[in-house]
């Protein structure tokens, strides 16, 4: 998918009213390029995010700060979600490749699995699209994300942000999914509670 250039073009998607929704995980746990706070690079990327052609911010979860699983001694994650509506030629890979260029521009450096970032942004769920892994590299990403089920910390801001989703790929509520993972936590931790951050953090 080409990246929107023409405004006429953007117009007449928004036009024809066919929508969807999508969710995005968005976390940190070490400064922006320019020494901001994990939270304050978290809260400028859910401006960036929405910015993007095609999508309507809706709705920002609470922010939740987590311990970095597996335990490595990285600082504590900040962990929320965003919900927005998107025109239905907004292809989950193009929308994956402009989250990962607003990443590094917020100086993601991507090394080795589990490493700490300036910037995370995961491509949840878009709509109920169900996306295996594809056979050539690249080919886009898999949708729900394969590891959303395990990870508390996303669930729960996921719960705010959407309390009625249901996983596309089993039927299982948002409930359903933190109860078991607080159930029978992951091997690495993912299923231990986050918690609210004790600051103000405005929501829109």
């Amino acid at each position: 998918m080409a990246e929107f250039t023409e405004g006429a073009r953007y117009d007449a998607m928004n036009e024809r009213g066919d929508t969807m929704l999508i969710l995005v995980a968005v976390g940190a746990n070490l400064p922006g390029p320019w020494g901001d706070r994990p939270i304050t690079t978290c809260l400028r990327a859910v401006q960036e995010v929405a910015s993007l052609p095609g999508l309507r911010l809706q709705a920002v979860s609470a922010w939740y700060g987590s311990a970095a699983m597996p335990p490595s001694g990285q600082p504590d994650y900040v962990n929320g979600v965003i919900r927005l509506q998107g025109t239905a030629q907004v292809e989950p890979a193009w929308l994956l490749s402009a989250l990962h260029r607003i990443e590094a521009a917020a100086g993601r450096v991507r090394s080795v699995a589990n490493a700490a970032r300036s910037l995370d942004l995961d491509l949840l769920a878009v709509g109920d699209v169900i996306r295996p892994a594809g056979v050539e590299p690249g080919s886009g990403p898999v949708l729900p994300h394969p590891r959303l089920a395990e990870r508390s910390f996303v669930l729960q801001p996921l719960r705010d942000v959407c309390p009625d989703w249901v996983d596309p790929r089993d039927g299982r509520t948002v409930e359903a999914l933190i109860a078991a993972v607080e159930a029978a936590p992951g091997p690495h931790g993912c299923g231990a509670a986050s918690q609210p951050l004790l600051w103000n953090i405005p929501q829109r």
